[in-house]
């Protein structure tokens, strides 16, 4: 028996405790019910101990240790602690923990660049912009470091120029430099806070490219072929106090800062910089045994050239490897191809966990799963030889998961029996590559899955590229997660589709339950032989379903038919027309092209933007409707003729348009809001975030909370502004 609800009895002396035994243990059973009383008395002053502390208070606590301090929030919080879903700069504990600290230090400048990362969970370089302003200087007093004219012979100095890192010297600016619109920077009073949102993002050891078109000594860094930007991987200053450097920041590798000079026997060498390349830094290269080198080791610095590769002309000298950090593009000598492919480590910048990345996601492990591992080391080396041996077991629930970020060719075509349950998954912070390649002239090579009733297929942290997933048969569910389908299935340099028609998914004769989730998907097409069947159910949040163009159908049937498809939407931005049966909720959804509605009477559309001519179900707080309907009021208001009453409804949904930095799948800023696009969607969601699939970045919140709190630890007789590096 436990002797904790025994203490108080066990304080009696032997004679007491004896003779109540014989009793039958009566105070026994009375001095530990007491106990348990004093047991909670005691934890509850325990608690109150711990609640004196913000680290480790009770959520109830805050609001007065905060006035204690003085704290002023930023913005009305939840009622409890606990953060916004996807947003972890809203959180009172943090602000009130840091509010003693940040006061001792007010008027510092490296304080603002802790402000950016406490406030907004952004890094950031603050700038006194003062000291970028020409000025002429007395002949008797001369300072040779500021006002000079440009220094053409210093190529670092011109490549830095319009960059947070800018060094030379500018002419006045009058604007304010607080403006959200045009800003002006350079004033004797003005001190510049860059701010970088686009996340950095690693692939590790996966495949290079080789683009055969070009030679096959040309590579890209990315597997899919196309150019990508590398990015530095940041590191951690070495005093807090220090001002954040170009490799302290998720900044773009540019070819100048990637060399290096070195002296090798009294020669000036070029190669690349250590601080940039090597493993476990920003970028790797491996190629075997390539002239004469290690396996297991990258290409030696030494041997690593900057280089401009954007006409694919510079070849480099026998033994040494050329690489162009601003395209992604890597060039080997001609007369030296590597044997065993060329594998590559790298960074590259994305706004958000969304598609196939190397970043921590949820596992869900279904219960009495049988695990087939894929990978280097790993009990399998290719998919198919897991997916025999899967289906040599028939187990109910299995998964074959892939333990690293390597690429994987062949063809898959996954048959399902009744109740049967199989996923494909990345591990977790890996990114693999199923590459599709075209090797049947007869039949389709698309990832094909054919189900039986009750069966269900996942895909999880999977990147698929070459063609696209057909579903079939009668499966309960299709579950898509942290997933990449490559638009258009493939991408030139430039980031074009190769095969922009072509569909990511198609539903074929099926009945499955499609959940789409935190994934990238190209178009997706919906074939019905019966025509009396029930249409399927198709749920997408926080997802890009982009049809890579305007005019195509991102989701619909072929022959521009409506697809049989109850459309569940939230958070998700799609690129191209929706032609469905039904919509039962759309919110907080982009709709870049028309939206149609078979039946009009069942469901809803909230917070969402539609293109005017859409045929939806009963819209609330859409776009262009709120817009327009302001420009009724304010033509009845003016009186203004029916001519002019038409130009202003046109002009302000015009206004209201979605603007989009690009919309070509591989740029960096991807489907992002431009700066342009109007507030009615940056802050159009229900509790005024942007619409679209970045909805949970709520970066409207975090860019407002960092304008308030710059107010209030900005040095005397400055003023602050916010400038988007990124």
């Amino acid at each position: 028996m436990n002797d904790a609800p025994d203490r108080l009895y066990n304080l009696l002396p032997v004679v007491y405790r004896q003779r109540e035994f014989e009793q039958g243990g009566p105070l026994r059973q009375l001095l530990a019910v007491i106990g348990e009383q004093v047991d909670l008395i005691e934890d509850d002053i325990a608690r109150l101990y711990d609640n004196w502390f913000i680290e480790t208070c009770d959520d109830w606590v805050i609001p007065y240790i905060g006035e204690l301090v003085e704290y002023q929030p930023v913005r009305e919080l939840a009622a409890s602690d606990k953060d916004l879903p996807g947003n972890k700069v809203l959180s009172r504990r943090r602000e009130v923990a840091n509010t003693i600290a940040f006061r001792r230090r007010k008027g510092t400048l490296w304080l603002l660049e802790q402000l950016a990362d406490a406030v907004a969970g952004w890094p950031a370089r603050v700038v006194e912009l003062e000291h970028r302003l020409s000025h002429s200087r007395p002949i008797d007093h001369p300072d040779h470091g500021r006002g000079r004219t440009t220094d053409l012979r210093s190529a670092d100095a011109l490549d830095l120029i319009g960059t947070p890192f800018d060094k030379l010297s500018h002419g006045l600016e009058v604007r304010s430099i607080e403006s959200e619109r045009s800003l002006g920077s350079f004033n004797t009073q003005n001190v510049g806070l860059f701010v970088w949102r686009l996340k950095v993002y690693s692939a590790t050891k996966t495949p290079a490219y080789c683009l055969e078109e070009v030679g096959n000594h040309c590579y890209t860094f990315s597997i899919l072929g196309n150019d990508v930007p590398l990015y530095n991987l940041p590191v951690i200053e070495a005093q807090p106090t220090d001002i954040a450097g170009e490799l302290n920041l998720p900044t773009p590798i540019r070819r100048r800062a990637l060399e290096a000079r070195a002296i090798v026997d009294g020669i000036a060498h070029t190669q690349t910089s250590e601080r940039y390349y090597g493993e476990g830094r920003s970028l790797a290269i491996w190629a075997g045994r390539w002239a004469g080198g290690d396996p297991h080791k990258p290409i030696p610095a030494e041997k690593i050239i900057a280089a401009d590769l954007s006409d694919w002309r510079y070849q480099p000298r026998n033994g040494h490897v050329a690489v162009d950090p601003e395209l992604g593009r890597i060039v080997f000598p001609p007369s030296q191809i590597p044997e065993h492919g060329v594998q590559v480590s790298y960074h590259y910048a994305f706004p958000a966990d969304v598609g196939g990345g190397e970043y921590a996601r949820p596992v869900i492990i279904p219960p009495d799963c049988a695990t087939y591992r894929v990978g280097r080391g790993m009990q399998f080396t290719h998919i198919r030889a897991a997916y025999e041996h899967w289906a040599r077991d028939r187990p109910t629930n299995a998964v074959i998961e892939i333990a690293d970020s390597g690429v994987y060719e062949g063809q898959i075509h996954v048959e399902l029996a009744e109740r049967q349950h199989l996923e494909i998954r990345a591990a977790n912070r890996t990114r693999p590559c199923i590459y599709l390649l075209d090797w049947h002239a007869s039949r389709p090579d698309a990832l094909s899955v054919t189900g039986a009733s009750g069966s269900r297929f996942s895909l999880d942290g999977i990147l698929i590229t070459g063609r696209g997933i057909e579903i079939r048969g009668n499966l309960d569910a299709l579950d898509i997660r942290h997933c990449t389908l490559v638009p258009g299935w493939s991408l030139h340099p430039d980031c074009r589709p190769r095969r922009p028609l072509e569909p990511s998914l198609a539903l074929a004769d099926t009945t499955a339950r499609v959940c789409i989730e935190h994934s990238i998907i190209g178009a997706i097409r919906v074939i019905r032989g019966d025509v009396s069947a029930n249409p399927i159910r198709v749920h997408i949040s926080d997802t890009i379903i982009d049809a890579t163009s305007i005019g195509a159908p991102a989701l619909g049937a072929p022959d521009s038919v409506v697809a049989p498809v109850v459309l569940n939407a939230s958070r998700s931005t799609f690129i191209g027309q929706v032609q469905v049966h039904a919509v039962e909720l759309a919110e907080n959804c982009i709709f870049a092209a028309e939206l149609l509605a078979a039946r009009r009477q069942l469901g809803c559309m909230r917070f969402c933007y539609v293109p005017p001519g859409s045929r939806t179900p009963p819209r609330f707080r859409c776009q262009p409707d709120l817009a327009e309907q302001g420009a009724d009021a304010l033509a009845k208001s003016e009186g203004l003729s029916a001519t002019q009453w038409h130009a202003t409804r046109e002009a302000e949904g015009r206004r209201v348009e979605p603007q989009f930095f690009t919309t070509n799948y591989g740029a960096s800023a991807y489907c992002r809001l431009a700066q342009t696009c109007a507030d009615e969607i940056k802050r159009g969601a229900e509790d005024q975030s942007e619409m679209g699939v970045f909805h949970d970045l709520f970066e409207p919140q975090r860019v407002t909370n960092l304008r308030i709190r710059l107010a209030e630890y900005v040095p005397a007789g400055t003023d602050v502004g916010i400038i988007f590096a990124s």
